[in-house]
């Protein structure tokens, strides 16, 4: 049996069998194989102080245990805290500032990260300077004394850009701490802390639970020190995991690795696809030769992942009827789910973003991202053939670059 002990860390087993077993022992009470949901806000305690780990479920419940040991053990950390949204998590995250300090971040992030970092915690005074992490020295050099913090986003929302965490990680000052959002490889993927990374953050409502049905996040690290700090918060704040979220995301990881194969055979299907095209202006994957970091990507990742994003031919205008044309992708924000979805990043998912920003981004409303599902591969190209046909365009003034 798999070590499911405090830790969540079992190296000797490989990551299928971590997701099956880490941290989730037979209940000891009836020897069900499959962690009970403890939807239970209290514990009763034998005396005056004197538990069996556990008294409130905002500060700990056997179900979110368990899915925090698994996660950990998922990423080759030895600790983690689950929130109730990515954001949460993020958050949790940032909680480790203090008034003052200064944090370094890839420019293209997800809006939602954008806008925590410059609308929230610029009111403590914590300020933000987004650089392009595709170059490491160039990264550092935009370092300032108070410097606390670098968030990398790899790949990239939605551009699907790389960082190179080892190479940025190598060259680390004392005193920063390095975060990777690793929610669009996932941990079979892509492992930041192994590349050396502090920590890493996950919006677990995406690839990690797998089904679009349950919303959540979670942080993971090695160090016990940002662990101890990350949880102080984790209970202090409360944006805790429900126990059924908890217990979705449980289950959800179990297949990540299943799913994860069949998410990255499918986008990189479409991907060829959609570069075939002379009606596609330009298509972003990381498994396309010509992606500027593709062996960047063949170097730290161990496949390519869900998510395409392409500029068709025709502008904002056949974009969005693209967007909204198609049968099996279907139009919704959020991705990482077993359904393949298109969104149209600037007015979605980036919506909370200004003109400038969105334009220093090189979000264009153009822009469309794809979150491959596992549907049969020959369907959802056929699917975008017949969208893409119906909507062509003439190609004059939209030449590929």
């Amino acid at each position: 049996m798999p070590n499911n002990g405090k830790s969540g860390h079992s190296a000797p087993f490989g990551f299928s069998t971590r997701a099956i077993w880490s941290g989730q022992d037979a209940c000891r009470t009836t020897g069900a194989t499959i962690v009970p949901v403890y939807q239970t806000a209290t514990f009763t305690q034998a005396r005056v102080g004197v538990t069996k780990g556990f008294d409130y479920s905002r500060t700990a419940n056997p179900t979110r245990l368990a899915v925090e040991r698994q996660l950990a053990a998922l990423e080759g950390g030895a600790y983690a805290s689950a929130f109730g949204s990515g954001m949460a998590a993020v958050a949790g995250a940032a909680s480790l500032l203090s008034s003052g300090d200064h944090i370094l971040a890839t420019r293209d992030i997800y809006g939602g990260t954008h806008r925590l970092f410059t609308a929230v915690l610029s009111r403590y005074a914590i300020d933000v300077t987004f650089v392009d992490t595709r170059d490491p020295e160039a990264t550092w050099a935009a370092r300032k004394p108070n410097t606390r913090l670098l968030w990398l986003e790899t790949p990239s929302n939605p551009t699907l850009r790389l960082c190179d965490i080892a190479g940025i990680a190598r060259n680390k000052p004392a005193g920063v701490i390095v975060a990777v959002d690793n929610t669009f490889a996932s941990p079979f993927l892509q492992q930041p802390l192994a590349l050396g990374a502090d920590l890493v953050v996950h919006s677990t409502t995406k690839y990690i639970a797998g089904h679009s049905d349950v919303i959540g996040g979670v942080v993971i690290t090695n160090d016990s020190s940002i662990a101890e700090r990350i949880a102080y918060h984790q209970n202090c704040v409360g944006a805790v995991p429900g126990v059924w979220d908890a217990y979705l995301t449980l289950r959800g990881a179990k297949t990540l690795a299943l799913r994860m194969r069949a998410h990255s055979h499918n986008a990189q299907a479409v991907a060829e696809f959609l570069a075939r095209r002379d009606d596609v202006v330009a298509v972003h994957y990381p498994g396309l030769p010509t992606h500027p970091q593709h062996e960047l990507a063949r170097r730290q990742m161990s496949g390519f992942g869900g998510i395409v994003s392409f500029r068709p031919a025709g502008g904002g205008e056949r974009a969005r009827a693209i967007a909204g044309g198609t049968s099996i992708f279907s139009l919704a924000v959020s991705l990482g789910g077993v359904e393949s979805l298109i969104c149209s990043p600037a007015t979605m998912t980036h919506g909370s973003l200004s003109p400038a920003a969105l334009a220093e981004l090189e979000i264009s409303d153009d822009l469309l991202r794809l979150s491959v599902g596992v549907e049969e591969e020959e369907d959802l190209i056929a699917d975008l053939a017949r969208t893409l046909d119906a909507t062509k365009v003439p190609l004059r003034g939209h030449p590929k670059p």
